[in-house]
């Protein structure tokens, strides 16, 4: 679900990279009607029983998205990049880029929420 948090955030966000960084948007909150966004570490970040991946607003040559835990989110992607305990990055620099990656967006999104349903509260 889009926010009107984000859209302000968006709407003042001045950066090369900003229709590539909408166009992911678009792609993970279609993902599934479960996934919310909100402002978090100043920058826009998805939700759902937890933060699912956060943007790097700094970046500039191309959009990273980053998984917070991506390294414990069930099943295989092969691009995200990471060699942490948690987090993983996916680095996207077209929109058309993004819509290749289209598919792999939503299966993480979709492992993401499968595995916070089962998690125990």
């Amino acid at each position: 679900m889009a926010s009107d948090e984000v859209q302000r955030w968006m709407s003042r966000w001045d950066n090369p990279v900003k229709e590539v960084v909408e166009r992911i948007r678009q792609i993970i909150l279609a993902s599934d009607d479960r996934i919310e966004e909100i402002i978090k570490w100043d920058t826009p970040t998805f939700v759902y029983k937890g933060d699912l991946a956060s943007f790097f607003p700094k970046a500039t040559h191309h959009a990273v998205v980053m998984f917070h835990h991506g390294a414990k989110i069930p099943g295989s992607f092969p691009h995200l990049e990471g060699k942490t305990s948690d987090g993983r990055v996916m680095r996207i620099v077209s929109i058309a880029e993004a819509e290749e990656r289209r598919d792999e967006l939503n299966a993480i999104v979709q492992s993401w929420i499968a595995w916070r349903d089962s998690a125990r509260p």
